[in-house]
């Protein structure tokens, strides 16, 4: 039922109801509404008593009369509220206001309906001549540099509505196969993909020394802390307390990359699965997640107007068919799965000039992964790419076969997988974690990582802080420890791909990258 019709329906004989709870007739006029529902509310006679409030998005003066376009961040396009002059001072491009009157069919053309306004309320004044966001178009760079106001630019608040519709069904699906959702840290003493790219974390006294501040001073944690790169390790102890569990949480990178493909503050979501032998369960469940968050949305309408493409700001989205396709290959019945092998040989058959040519052992290139997606999902399924040679993975996966590129001895490879969709490359990422206590150290040792106290060959020394802590992680093994396996989902890079925006750094409301961090 269209939200607002509650707050409008005159009931000729039987008492309103709202929600299912019935109300006194005096209270129907002072329930507010959206501008989203009353566009959606388009009756046939004049319905009085109606109250909205909103920002004014632009105002034109005439005469006798000012036409105010009113939004609210509930819908991509405006009311129109026409105002009677005396009614008009204070309604200035920016303003907060509250606006009174009747909803009517419109004689106009481009809208079905207009609120006669009767009395205006402004709420918050803004000065027009100085009000930065201007009804003529601005690039996304200058809005880049206005985080604070970008969110009120009509396809920028509707992304915003869109990212939380997403959030809100991937819930709904998680609590349908009773994960528990989970809060993971912000501050953690290991770095969990072991690259270094992480933002350590200290006090102003321990950043800035001065002569009153001892050089021998003890750090706030008493051991070195970063922003965490993945909730991966929390959610691992997590599991083997609570069952399946997930988490959508922030995460920090501090890789020097400004591509319209990472943020240095992004969210992840990562889910654990306990008790899972195999990788399929895993690949399975992003599947049916993303599949169900599709279907439940395809008919929104946040996505119609996404889809839409109505506006000066067209050319800020991938082209409508483009993203239909999209949203198409992800509800398709089942997806690709090919190993890394299967997947280099792929390439290596492929008359297309690569810049790097593809080596077994060596990571996919994006131009490669551009590939594997368009040839092998067809140009517009997801492809799944597992079982990775051991050396370009996380020491944290556990084995899954030998493997060999034919030239040299067997080489391991492990129980993994990225997720690649067309013209996106991998939006997520998981493996069967190694479960077992020796081959964990075994892994680890390999990599040159520090076992602390669990290292046969020398005893830990107290006084020193490890700079990786990883002490703790390796004791979950010890105790209990099942098969199990999980998975990241980068949630900025998904929402640019279901919407077609063209970069993460439009997804979030305030992105931090490389370089720009600007309130």
């Amino acid at each position: 039922m269209n939200p607002v019709l509650p707050l409008l329906r005159r009931a000729s004989s039987r008492q309103p109801q709202i929600l299912g709870r019935a109300v006194p007739r005096r209270s129907i006029s002072t329930l507010p509404a959206t501008v989203a529902g009353l566009l959606e509310f388009k009756p046939d006679q004049p319905v009085p008593d109606v109250k909205i409030d909103g920002f004014v998005r632009s105002v034109r003066a005439q005469k006798r009369l000012h036409f105010v376009a009113l939004g609210d961040g509930s819908s991509l396009e405006p009311l129109q509220a026409v105002v009677p002059p005396d009614q008009a001072e204070g309604l200035t491009t920016g303003a907060a206001v509250r606006l009174h009157g009747s909803w009517i069919p419109s004689p106009g053309r481009g809208q079905s309906h207009e609120l006669q306004v009767e009395r205006a309320i402004v709420l918050g004044p803004s000065d027009a001549e100085t009000f930065p966001i201007q009804k003529k178009y601005q690039t996304p760079e200058f809005l880049r540099t206005l985080p604070h106001l970008r969110p009120r630019i009509p396809l920028n608040a509707t992304v915003l509505r869109f990212r939380s519709e997403v959030i809100a069904s991937l819930t709904r699906f998680f609590a349908g196969r009773h994960f528990v959702q989970t809060h993971t840290p912000i501050f953690t003493s290991s770095d969990c993909e072991g690259t270094g790219e992480v933002f350590h974390v200290s006090t102003d006294r321990a950043a800035l020394p001065s002569p009153a501040t001892s050089k021998t001073q003890k750090s706030f944690f008493r051991r070195p802390v970063y922003t965490t790169v993945s909730a991966q390790l929390h959610l691992e102890a997590l599991a083997q307390a609570l069952g399946n569990v997930w988490t959508l949480s922030p995460t920090f990178r501090a890789e020097q990359s400004d591509t319209p493909r990472h943020l240095s503050e992004f969210y992840m979501l990562e889910a654990e699965m306990c008790f899972v032998d195999g990788l399929d369960p895993v690949l399975d469940l992003v599947e049916d997640m993303l599949r169900h968050v599709c279907t439940e949305l395809a008919e929104s309408r946040v996505r119609r107007e996404l889809a839409a493409r109505a506006g000066e700001r067209t050319a800020d989205l991938a082209p409508a068919e483009q993203v239909a396709q999209r949203w198409e290959g992800i509800l398709q019945t089942s997806w690709p799965r090919i190993t890394y092998t299967e997947a280099i040989e792929v390439l290596r058959l492929s008359d297309t000039p690569f810049s790097h040519s593809p080596i077994w052992g060596e990571d996919l290139h994006t131009e490669h992964e551009k590939y594997i997606a368009t040839k092998v999902g067809n140009g517009n399924s997801p492809v799944f790419v597992t079982d990775y040679p051991r050396d370009i993975k996380a020491f944290y996966m556990r084995a899954s076969a030998e493997g060999s590129d034919g030239s040299g001895p067997p080489v391991t490879t492990v129980a993994c997988f990225d997720l690649l969709v067309p013209d996106f490359c991998e939006i997520a990422g998981g493996s069967m974690r190694e479960h077992r206590l020796e081959k964990l150290l075994d892994a680890m040792r390999a990599r040159g990582i520090d076992t602390g106290k669990s290292s046969p060959d020398t005893a830990p020394d107290p006084s020193q802080a490890a700079e990786n802590n990883l002490d703790w992680y390796v004791d979950l093994r010890r105790w209990g420890c099942p098969p199990h396996g999980g998975f990241g989902l980068g949630f900025d890079r998904l929402i640019c791909y279901l919407a077609g925006v063209p970069t993460v750094h439009d997804t979030a409301a305030f992105p931090r990258w490389y370089g720009r961090c600007d309130c």
